[in-house]
This record gives C-alpha cells, structure tokens and sequence, in this order.
C-alpha cells in the first residue's frame, strides 16, 4: 500500500523530469536559434545567383562592347538602341523563370554592351584624356556599387519605402528620352545626367533591400535591374566627367 513518503517521491521525481525537459527544451531552442530558417536561406540563395549572374554579364557585356570597339561598330541610334533594349527587356521578363531567361538575359547584356562600344570609341578617339576618363568612370560606378551593396547587406534596411519616388523618377527620366528625341536638350546634360546618377544609386538600394526582404524572389529579375543601373550610372559619369573637362 502506497505511503505518504511514496507520493512525495513520486512528486519530486516528476518535478526533476520536468526540470530536465525545459533545460533540453532551452538547449535546442538556444542551438536552432543559429540556424537560419528557411526564408533566409532563400534569400541568401537569391542574394548569391543575382551577384554572380551580374559579373558573367558584366563581363560579357565588356567583352562585346570590346568587339564592338575592335570592329568599328557604328553607333545605332536612338530608336534603334530604344527598340532593341525594351524587345530584349519584355523578352527577359517573360522567360525570367525558365531556363531560356538565362539566354535571354546575356542576350540583353550583350546588345547593351555593343550599343556602349562607339561610345567609348568616341572618347577614346576625340577625348585627349579619353582613356582616363574612361577608368575613372569604371572605378567610380564599382565603388559605388560595392558601397552600396555592403549598406544595404549589413544594415538590413528596408528600403521599400523608396518605391514611388523612383517610379516617378523612372517615367521622368522616360519622358526626357522621349522628349530628347525630338529636342536639343544639351544645355541641360549635366543636370540630367547628375540626376540619372543619382536615381540609379537609389534602385540599387532599393533592388539589394528588396532582395534581402524577400520583395524580389527572382535572381534574373533582380540582375537585370541591377545591371541597367550600373550601365547607366558609368555612361552618366562619363558625360559629367566630360562635360567638366571641358
């Protein structure tokens, strides 16, 4: 027959099993608090294909624009730079989640670098230090990009908040093409050209928080934006370092 001294053991024997349970309990807790879900590996995973797909096409585009240089590619115009670039960019869109997205996207790239070709030709014939201008440009738009990225990485900022004014921005800057088009807007190509720069340092703050917030889960997406504001900030400071050489 159970006695008094019984029970107590019986209730001190529960109360150490569940002492142990929660320090167990605590232990996995404190040790799947170091490993990243599965969110943030998704994230990381996205982060990692979008930087090494943006230096493939970085160099790729180099290497045509280098090809461009070398043969003496005219330059295509307007409407033809215009059409292509918008076809490539649809075209990129459309297939961004299959394996063809991939083609399409060095497809892209590699028109943009052959449209930059009789640019940097240009400099490099008319300019006296065409050449210099030409890496100062290069190593600007790397560290600001580098800059950029590592704040955006390491701050963990959400940067949604910039959506609509860059919206706005992007339909200006669409209209000034346009409207260059029919228009001589040289008088106003340094303001112009510091505002592009400026509006594209902003998407690549915007594109790298939206990466890291799970806002854009797509690597081919999220490296054309990136690529396109590279593109046009090294062609903008061109033309202000330019314009203020002369």
């Amino acid at each position: 027959m159970p006695t008094w001294q019984d029970a107590t053991t019986e209730r001190e024997q529960d109360m150490a099993d569940e002492r142990n349970l929660r320090i167990m309990a605590s232990g996995q807790d404190g040790r799947l608090a170091g490993i990243a879900g599965p969110s943030e590996l998704a994230t990381n995973r996205v982060l990692r294909n979008t930087y090494l797909l943006l230096a493939a096409t970085l160099l790729f585009s180099a290497a045509m624009a280098g090809v461009s240089m070398a043969f003496g590619f005219p330059y295509l115009g307007p409407i033809v730079t215009l059409v292509g670039y918008f076809g490539l960019l649809f075209l990129t869109y459309r297939l961004r989640n299959s394996a063809a997205g991939l083609l399409a996207v060095f497809g892209l790239t590699g028109f943009m670098g052959l449209t930059l070709g009789p640019l940097l030709s240009a400099y490099l014939r008319t300019v006296p230090n065409g050449g210099e201008l030409v890496m100062t440009s290069l190593g600007v738009t790397g560290l600001l990009f580098a800059g950029l990225s590592a704040y955006a990485v390491k701050s963990r900022r959400d940067m949604s908040f910039m959506g609509g004014f860059l919206s706005v921005g992007l339909f200006g800057l669409l209209g000034v093409i346009l409207v260059g088009l029919f228009v001589d807007l040289s008088a106003f190509q340094m303001a112009i050209s510091a505002g592009v720069v400026l509006l594209m340092t902003g998407m690549i703050l915007y594109e790298t928080s939206a990466i890291i917030h799970g806002g854009q889960d797509n690597y081919i997406l999220a490296t054309v934006s990136l690529y396109v504001s590279l593109y046009n900030i090294f062609i903008n400071l061109l033309a202000l370092l330019g314009l203020g050489d002369d």
